[in-house]
């Protein structure tokens, strides 16, 4: 329970973030709703350009990925990619990822790839808004992670997640009741008696306990990883975190072939068998390695997996592995982040969950605005009548 001018901050604190934040913490949860099923839609909206002409066999062939890459390096319009994403269905497409310069640097070109007869099936530009059926669903992601301004909108996401926080731990000490059997249960009660404001403030207050836990955790998760920077190192300060890098390819002498993408796709399934190759970065400079992406079985991060290998970029030699499946603790605890924030953590039940969810900062912003909007009321009334026994006239 808290008492006095501790109370009066908090609950200060608690209603300018609301006031000043709410409609920012409304707009992420509706987007968050939408891009929860991000690659369904997109696949929904965008058949001929994500689906693939026929069922592809998974994991795919090492030999399908060097065809698809040798396709675009020959191109004169593409050349070798920088990413390769990998179909993790069997009606995905290759998407090859190409970073843009210049006025549109922070973007990159998609080239997407039928797997199964090597034909380009078209492109677009990640990063670019439109409300268009290719650009629709990649805007709302950049709305939702960068609000359509990159590193900036980045931090001021990271900063509202801090603050979304903040905004829970103070709704949670204004909720805190009396520790008697009475007032402990009244607080978890949604009640009317015929007033709606009581209704209303009843259901503020006993809904936000409810949802403050998993507001919690968004809030965390998503200041962690627009700002990873700052959380890292309060995560390191009480867990070991694995210190961030990656090792460097061996230098070689000049005219060397670099390795294929087939010898770095066996190389990472040599390592991990009942892995499933979902990504390959390419060397892009001397001194850069292999970088390829597997799911383990297991991991809580579906979709493209959270297993990294490093390999040579000329010998395919293993030089580092960052598996989740065998992480310390403070790697565990951020990996974490991701799948929570998304739901798929939970598979299909959490997914789901996370995008009901994502209308809860609507009902707490219209329940909030109107307690504010009441208690203002009231307090002018307040005034008015004080100054009228005071003598004084009012407009």
């Amino acid at each position: 329970m808290v008492t006095g001018r501790l109370r009066v901050v908090i609950v200060k604190i608690h209603l300018y973030i609301g006031l000043t934040l709410g409609l920012l913490f409304v707009m992420l949860g509706l987007t968050g709703t939408a891009i929860a099923w991000r690659d369904e839609l997109d696949a929904l909206l965008n058949p001929g350009l994500l689906t693939a002409s026929a069922e592809v066999p998974l994991p795919v062939a090492p030999a399908t990925v060097q065809a698809a890459t040798d396709k675009l390096q020959a191109d004169p319009r593409y050349g070798r990619p920088g990413l390769l994403m990998l179909p993790s269905t069997p009606h995905e497409v290759f998407v090859a990822w190409y970073p843009l310069k210049g006025a549109d640097a922070g973007r990159s070109r998609q080239v997407m790839v039928d797997p199964v007869t090597l034909a380009v099936k078209g492109e677009r530009v990640w990063g670019e808004p439109g409300l268009s059926r290719p650009l629709l669903m990649p805007t709302l992601f950049q709305v939702h992670h960068y609000l359509l301004s990159g590193e900036t909108g980045r931090t001021i996401l990271g900063i509202a997640g801090m603050l979304l926080l903040v905004m829970v731990i103070s709704g949670v000490a204004m909720w805190w009741p009396k520790l008697k059997p009475r007032a402990v249960l009244h607080a978890f009660r949604i009640t009317h008696g015929g007033s709606w404001s009581r209704f209303n403030y009843s259901l503020h207050r006993a809904g936000g306990i409810f949802a403050a836990p998993v507001l919690a955790t968004m809030a965390f998760s998503g200041w962690y990883l627009d700002l990873p920077k700052w959380v890292t190192p309060l995560v390191a300060g009480v867990m070991t975190v694995t210190p961030p890098g990656k090792p460097a390819s061996a230098p070689v002498p000049a005219g060397t072939p670099p390795l294929g993408a087939a010898q770095a796709v066996s190389a990472a399934q040599a390592l991990y068998p009942a892995a499933q190759v979902t990504r390959v970065s390419f060397p892009r400079k001397a001194g850069d390695p292999f970088e390829v992406r597997v799911r383990q079985p297991g991991e809580v991060r579906q979709g493209s997996g959270a297993t990294r290998i490093w390999l040579d970029a000329h010998t395919g030699k293993g030089l580092g592995v960052r598996d989740p499946m065998a992480a310390p603790a403070g790697d565990t605890f951020l990996n974490w982040m991701y799948p929570l924030h998304t739901g798929e953590a939970f598979g299909l039940p959490g997914r789901i969950f996370i995008s009901v969810f994502g209308l809860v900062p609507l009902l707490f912003a219209v329940t909030g605005v109107l307690i504010w909007w009441k208690r203002r009321r009231g307090h002018r009334r307040h005034v008015a009548r004080t100054l009228q026994r005071a003598g004084v006239r009012t407009a």
